[in-house]
């Protein structure tokens, strides 16, 4: 990795982001003799794979296909991953050294545990392959010219401009802006005159104000496995209650899906059928008050929480049928109007971004401006919770990389 701006000479493409996408057209670049220049605005590189999964990088998703994925143009991303599959990030990784493990629902993880192994099979290889890193680089324009494009960069206080036959916008999106996030790819989309699709936090928390905040605020810290819908789609795993709102996975996975204004609706009890439960369990102890039920299924607070909405004083042998559709309906069907989302501060991604209209789907390169790639984040593919944004990431890095 270096910032010594005299080892300059010349590139085939010059890729701004030294995230996800960008290293990974930089390395497979590499592969084909190309010679890039990633440009990076903070200190290091792949920074957010550092922080994924708690440190950790779930670096991609065994179950992986088209259908985990929101975009105005859902067929968009077959392309990309027939060409690079979950298979090849698997053996891409285990060939530089990293086993991964399956945890829950396909998620890959190494087993180092430590995503700081995923960063330095990069950065070794694009030392190995003369591939260029400039760090604390900051793009500030990007223009095109007769034999391609020059990108003025600010570096150690000085600018520089620096020419190259394509360019690759792998800046990433609006995502933990504490760690450098920028519009970056968006404004520079734009300037080209290519369409955006609006964009919005993503596999974010979810908020809950007003009257109803100090229900949800008392129950912080309860966590409860449920399914999460709404009219799109739905969700198993498990839900957080917050002083704030709401988060844990199936709240984060439902968030991509919901809208300001609408309900999301939760099953607290989705493998089950609680009416049928107390049906049982009156045959055999009928004196049992409904609040110590449900304390042994839940915790103790979450009942209690409950008492304002249901008889929990009563035993079970005094639940009318209405009491039992009543408690069946509150289990079952708890709906949750939120107020609104945590933002691009919790946000995993973001949603919307470059329009796939404007892309070729077999290489990524924008129709109107020939030599200029998009890839990762900033395009208008999200995938959801659990490694997805990975293999989108690596895929479009690879695809990028075969057409510069």
């Amino acid at each position: 990795m270096t910032t010594n701006l005299t080892k300059q000479t010349h590139f085939d493409a010059i890729i701004i982001g030294g995230g996800a996408c960008g290293l990974m057209c930089a390395v497979q670049a590499g592969f084909l003799g190309k010679r890039t220049l990633i440009l990076e605005k903070a200190d290091r590189v792949g920074a957010k794979i550092l922080i994924s999964g708690g440190g950790r990088c779930n670096y991609t998703n065994l179950y992986a296909t088209d259908q985990q994925f929101i975009s105005q143009n859902p067929h968009f991303c077959k392309s990309a991953f027939s060409q690079w599959t979950v298979d090849d990030t698997v053996s891409f990784f285990e060939t530089y050294g990293i086993v991964g493990k399956e945890k829950t629902l396909g998620q890959l993880f190494p087993e180092s545990d430590k995503a700081k192994d995923v960063v330095q099979v990069f950065t070794n290889l694009c030392d190995d392959l003369d591939q260029e890193i400039w760090c604390n680089a900051e793009v500030k324009m990007v223009e095109k010219t007769d034999d391609g494009f020059t990108v003025r960069v600010e570096i150690d206080g000085s600018q520089e401009y620096i020419s190259a036959p394509s360019v690759v916008i792998a800046a990433g999106g609006l995502p933990i802006p504490k760690m450098g996030a920028t519009d970056f790819g968006l404004r520079t989309a734009r300037k080209f005159d290519l369409q955006i699709v609006d964009t919005a936090p993503a596999l974010v928390p979810l908020t809950i104000t007003g009257k109803d905040q100090p229900w949800y605020e008392q129950l912080s810290g309860n966590s409860i496995f449920c399914r999460v819908w709404n009219d799109r789609i739905s969700f198993e795993e498990n839900i957080l209650f917050t002083h704030w709102g709401l988060s844990g996975p199936a709240i984060l996975q439902i968030s991509s899906y919901w809208k300001p204004g609408e309900y999301i609706n939760i099953d607290l009890l989705p493998i089950q059928n609680i009416a049928d439960l107390i049906h049982q369990e009156k045959e055999v102890n009928g004196k049992k008050m409904l609040l110590a039920y449900l304390a042994n299924l839940y915790t103790r607070k979450f009942a209690e929480a409950l008492s304002d909405k249901l008889p929990v004083e009563k035993n079970l042998a005094s639940l009318t049928k209405t009491d039992i559709e009543n408690i069946s309906q509150l289990i079952h069907e708890f709906k949750v109007k939120p107020a609104g989302d945590k933002g691009y501060d919790k946000a995993e991604v973001m949603r919307g971004g470059v329009s796939t209209d404007e892309l070729s789907s077999k290489t990524l390169e924008a129709k109107k401006v020939p030599g200029m790639f998009f890839g990762g984040e900033c395009v208008d593919v999200t995938g959801w919770l659990g490694g997805y944004n990975f293999q989108w990431a690596w895929a479009s890095g690879f695809v990028i990389a075969q057409n510069l």
